[in-house]
């Protein structure tokens, strides 16, 4: 059986939810040829905290069997958690990608443990429902207006509108009184975290994100099949 190591792999990450299968020793194992192809399509092109993963398999596989495994892995990306769950949710483009799946949204609600939030980039409010829904008071603030009234909408929908102060702003040109900064900044738009100090403060951020100075992370998988052994998201909080 080819021998397959795997490097780059963050401390905070859970290694073997990402791997999956094999007697990993450190950064190797040995596994059939169709495994080893299986995750070297899924951990193809990934970037966790900064950091590369990179895959080495030898004897090296040949190419049919790679080009199986990638559209094996490509098929299986349809089948990830779902954002909205109910009929009738809104959503823009931007709110398509980076969305927290709404499973996510309330694992992560749940811990905040009732604390007021300050959701200062809103969106279309699937933080904001997550955290409300889980009991906490939630400011939700967002500068565009279209998105704001989305994430109005969507909370009405879920039922917890009337715990949420939904208000239409420039965040950093506000004061708010709240236990918790909750930071979802556009996923092109990471540079607007710049200007917050207010702590606690938790920042959900792209998988390839390095961690900020200040910061512990942690690595959020998927539920579905389809992204179960994959990062959809890091969490960072103020240490």
């Amino acid at each position: 059986m080819p021998r397959v190591r795997v490097t780059g792999i963050p401390e905070w990450v859970d290694r073997d939810r990402l791997l999956g299968a094999g007697d990993w020793r450190g950064d190797e194992t040995e596994l059939t040829r169709e495994k080893a192809a299986d995750l070297a399509a899924r951990l193809r092109g990934v970037e966790l905290g900064g950091q590369a993963i990179e895959t080495d398999i030898r004897p090296r596989l040949k190419r049919a069997l790679v080009r199986t495994a990638r559209t094996n892995d490509a098929r299986r990306r349809r089948d990830t958690t779902p954002g909205f769950t109910r009929a009738g949710a809104r959503i823009d483009p931007e709110g398509r990608i980076s969305l927290t799946p709404e499973t996510l949204a309330l694992h992560l609600g749940e811990q905040a443990a009732g604390r007021t939030v300050f959701d200062a980039m809103c969106g279309c409010g699937g933080n904001a429902i997550g955290f409300a829904r889980a009991g906490s008071r939630v400011i939700a603030v967002d500068k565009n207006r279209a998105r704001l009234e989305m994430a109005r909408h969507n909370a009405a929908l879920y039922g917890v509108a009337n715990r949420i102060d939904f208000r239409h702003s420039d965040a950093r040109k506000i004061e708010v009184e709240s236990d918790l900064l909750f930071l979802d900044p556009p996923w092109g738009e990471m540079d607007l975290l710049e200007g917050f100090s207010q702590r606690p403060c938790w920042v959900k951020a792209p998988p390839a994100m390095a961690v900020p100075a200040g910061f512990s992370a942690e690595a959020w998988f998927g539920e579905a099949p389809g992204d179960y052994r994959r990062v959809k998201f890091l969490l960072f909080r103020s240490a």
